[in-house]
């Protein structure tokens, strides 16, 4: 399969149309015509001749014929020949009772040609196939005012349609810029190094795994990799979204597509390109964009009903008030010639896709990716949110959070004497711990580990034990260490106690830490209209309300098992629109079950594969915003169908008294058509919280 850009792509009837067209084709079965990339698939061995016809036929072509045009033939510039038109029908009107009849008529016939022609000859090809859509339309109301003698208003629809031709590509062509600038991130070139120490300019396709790579104050980073020399802060906002810098040391990792601000680093490239995870993220906008929601799947459906409607309507408003109410066949010709034009359904089919591609480009902006239009949609109908609590709610790291000591002295020797080998989290955050880090250190002569209990040490021929409260088996607990003990353990900490063969020397209440975003996103969220937060998890009743009574989450499932926590979810979805929020990885059964699944892991293949959202930041400070969009988005679908069949309906309305003229027509529609691509528009200046 060969991938074109198109040129001149503004209509989005018209590119399903020309697809099909396309698509019967020998070798263009599996064509696909992408309205929102404007981009053309097709298979290798397709006539490119033909398919060039083809997308002439509605003004298309393909990108890389223009680049090698040296003619620089563009099709017809509808901005210029609407503003030609527009002078020449001003003039005609001034100059009416000068000139000659004849005179007057060659100029209204030469203002709809320059305006009008190109929308003439294809409705009058399709009016040949039987084929009905918004050319057919207007064709034959420009036929019909016309052969009335109507042409002062055969004009005005002609430029006017012409207008809203142009005003239409330009909203859409505004929303694919704002794409195009984002897919812009990636880079095109690497400073690769060669073995005998030479650089060589090489294109990011050609690198491979393990290739070293020198990136220089100013470059992007090429694709995935690590850093084997140089320090240097890095702007990772192309996928993160986040705008502060991140500062990079000898053996971090990169993202591809990141730009390095200062220094020189040497890199070694971890992903080919393509597998990288920019790449990936790219990709997946671009597919996004041509992801039809129920929204617009419905709209497309009625639409090929709806112009055959209002052909019969217009049939009707023709004949019958002549027929059963004495009224003029003349004036009811042009009441239907105006209806035609009320129908065409180009703001209908417009409503939609601007509205969504300006979404889902805005959150990729800011770093969250959405995986399609559908999910967008859904993502704004949301009810309720089910967020695992290890490593979403807090940061999925342990860290001591009370002490309490009764023997300061030898307290926390040996609590950083016995942990200091350990690779264990728990011993992880005891060492990171101040005093502990303050302390002496001692070399034990042995160190054992105990089954279900913690550590045995001897050190200077002395016994001691780190560990859970099992540990204390050998002692009689005073009155006071049972009451910390207590309260520790009802405080949702674990415990960590260290003791000799006679005395409790001190215990740590160790517990995950909450992400300082969480406190504040849970207000915000039920703010911005989710009525239920849910905390899933796997940990004690205690440690789960601790956190929960922390941040004001309203429901918690504990202990949980993972088979359990996706019969939890599959139990909360039959009462509520529900999203899941996980890390991508051993939540992945939870989140393909609920109605959204958003994954949030900083860019992890994990994370981009499993869900259909992906935060690409390591934390969930992005997600009200993620939220906003998508509402707004939903509002701005739901105004525009209002918008577009409202004026509709008012214009027809207007047949019964015998007020609805061509002008009115034309303008209700353009009028409809300008709004809805304006409204649109506004998602992409949503400010971010």
């Amino acid at each position: 399969m060969k991938e074109y850009k198109l040129q001149g792509l503004s209509c989005a009837n018209c590119a399903a149309e020309m697809e099909e067209e396309i698509k019967k084709l020998e070798n263009g079965e599996k064509a696909e015509l992408k309205f929102g990339s404007s981009k053309l698939v097709v298979n290798d061995g397709v006539d490119l001749a033909k398919v060039r016809k083809i997308l002439k036929s509605e003004g298309a072509s393909l990108k890389e014929d223009e680049e090698h045009d040296h003619e620089h033939n563009h099709g017809p510039n509808m901005k210029l020949l609407v503003i030609i038109s527009a002078i020449i029908f001003v003039a005609t009107l001034l100059l009416q009772g000068v000139l000659p009849p004849l005179a007057v008529t060659l100029m209204y016939i030469t203002a709809i040609t320059i305006s009008g022609y190109h929308t003439f000859i294809k409705g009058a090809k399709n009016l040949v196939k039987l084929k009905f859509n918004i050319d057919t339309l207007m064709t034959i109301a420009l036929i019909g005012a016309v052969a009335i003698g109507e042409w002062k208003e055969a004009t005005v629809v002609a430029i006017l349609f012409g207008l809203n031709e142009y005003l239409e590509g330009l909203g859409m062509e505004k929303a694919r810029s704002s794409m195009e600038k984002l897919l812009k991130v990636a880079p095109k070139q690497a400073t690769r190094l060669m073995d005998d120490g030479s650089e060589q300019i090489v294109a990011i396709e050609d690198l491979e795994e393990g290739d070293l790579v020198l990136v220089k104050a100013g470059e992007k980073i090429p694709s995935d990799g690590l850093v084997v020399a140089g320090t240097s802060s890095v702007n990772e906002a192309a996928i993160t979204g986040e705008s502060l810098p991140v500062e990079k040391l000898p053996g971090e990792s990169l993202f591809g597509g990141s730009i390095n601000n200062e220094g020189l680093l040497k890199v070694q490239i971890t992903k080919a390109y393509q597998d990288s995870s920019l790449a990936k993220i790219l990709r997946l906008v671009e597919e996004a964009q041509e992801m039809k929601t129920p929204t617009e799947l419905f709209i497309n459906r009625f639409a090929k009903y709806y112009t055959p409607l209002i052909m019969v309507i217009a049939g009707l408003v023709i004949l019958l008030p002549p027929l059963f109410f004495s009224a003029g066949w003349g004036a009811s010709f042009y009441q239907g010639l105006a209806v035609l034009i009320v129908g065409c359904p180009c703001a209908l089919i417009l409503s939609s896709p601007i509205a969504i591609l300006s979404g889902i480009t805005k959150n990729a902006r800011n770093g969250i990716l959405v995986k399609g239009g559908v999910y967008l949609e859904q993502l704004g109908r949301i009810e309720s949110i089910a967020f695992d609590k290890t490593g979403t709610l807090t940061k999925g790291e342990p860290t001591v959070q009370e002490v309490k000591v009764y023997d300061n002295e030898r307290f926390y020797t040996i609590a950083r004497s016995v942990e200091k080998n350990s690779s264990h989290p728990i011993a992880t955050a005891i060492l990171e711990e101040e005093e502990v880090q303050r302390a002496e250190v001692l070399e034990p002569s042995s160190v054992d580990t105990v089954p279900g209990k913690g550590v045995r040490a001897v050190i200077n021929g002395e016994t001691f034990f780190v560990g859970s409260e099992q540990t204390l088996t050998h002692l009689k607990l005073a009155d006071g260490e049972r009451q910390d003990i207590d309260g520790l353990k009802n405080s949702g900490y674990t415990l960590v106690v260290v003791s000799d063969e006679r005395n409790i020397l001190g215990m740590f209440g160790i517990a995950d830490e909450v992400r300082e975003e969480s406190r504040s996103l849970i207000s915000r969220l039920h703010s911005l209209g989710i009525k239920n937060t849910i905390m899933l998890t796997g940990d004690h009743e205690q440690t789960a309300r601790k956190v929960a009574d922390e941040i004001g989450v309203t429901e918690i499932h504990a202990q949980l098992l993972p088979d359990e926590k996706v019969s939890k979810v599959t139990d909360l979805k039959k009462t509520t629109r529900l999203a899941m929020i996980g890390d991508g990885i051993n939540d992945a059964p939870a989140l393909a079950m609920a109605d959204l699944g958003i994954a949030m892991g900083k860019g992890t293949d994990s994370a981009i594969e499993t869900a259909d959202i992906v935060l690409m930041q390591d934390h969930l400070g992005k997600l009200p915003n993620a939220f906003k969009i998508a509402k707004q988005v939903n509002r701005v679908v739901k105004w525009n169908i209002s918008i577009a069949l409202g004026l509709k309906v008012i214009a027809l309305l207007l047949t019964i008294p015998g007020w609805l003229t061509l002008w009115v027509a034309i303008l209700s529609d353009m009028g409809a058509t300008i709004l809805v691509t304006l409204i649109s528009l506004t998602v992409l200046l949503i400010k971010d919280e």
